[in-house]
This record gives structure tokens, sequence and C-alpha cells, in this order.
């Protein structure tokens, strides 16, 4: 698995409904600015789906980001398989007046590690971005 993290100033509950509710998903679920999340919408319990449209603004590419849950353990992790089967595993630590949230996900075979890895450290980038300002 590949594993991405980021330190987040803020409580446990608030980073968690940042993170998790699709009407803030879609202020920050993006790798550039030349993307955006259009529309998002959670159905966080176990057998419960998720899906977030992912585009370039310009509309030449985008995709439907979909799962579905596995695990929910509120305000400390939940497991969701991809529409591909790969499993990405979500968990939230408190760390004195911060949340570190960590992802480690099953990589797909068309990009490299390293691709990969950068693409999803930088939505998580830009997930603290925005709930340190908002």
């Amino acid at each position: 698995m590949i594993t991405v993290s980021v330190e987040v100033v803020g409580t446990m509950e608030r980073i968690w409904d940042l993170f998790t509710n699709p009407n803030h998903v879609i202020c920050w679920n993006y790798a550039s600015e030349d993307w955006h999340a259009p529309w998002s919408k959670n159905d966080l319990r176990v057998n419960g789906s998720f899906a977030t449209r992912m585009e370039a603004k310009d509309g030449s590419f985008g995709f439907d980001f979909e799962g579905v849950y596995t695990e929910v353990d509120l305000y400390r992790g939940y497991t969701y398989v991809l529409e591909d089967g790969r499993k990405v595993i979500v968990s939230f630590e408190e760390n004195d007046g911060s949340v570190v949230v960590r992802e480690a996900f099953d990589p797909e075979s068309e990009n490299t590690h390293e691709r990969q890895r950068y693409g999803w450290q930088c939505i998580l980038d830009n997930f603290k971005k925005y709930a340190e300002s908002v």
C-alpha cells in the first residue's frame, strides 16, 4: 500500500466533518487549481457508498471517484473499496490541537507509485489548506 498523510490544526469533530461532508468535499477534493469537484455524495456507513466528481475545469477530462465502505469507526477512520477493487484505509489521530489524517491505498497499475503518492498527497495538502482557512 502507498501511504500519505497530513496534520491539520483543529478538533477531531471539525476535521472529520470537513473531510467527510459532501458540502465541504467539493471545496478541496482535487489535486491542482485547474481541477475541481463539482459534486459529491456520501453515505458514511458500512455498505454505504460515496462518489465525487473530479474533473479539469476546462472540461477536457474527468472521472467519478467512487467506492463502498467496508468499515466505519466514527472519528477514528474508515475503510472502503474502490470500483476497481482497490482498498483504501483512512485514519484520523488527534495530536495536541491537531489531527493527523492518513490514507493508505492499494496502487493502480497505470501510473507509477511516485505519481500516485504525489497526486493523493496534493489532495490531502489541499484539504489542509481548506480546513485551516474556513
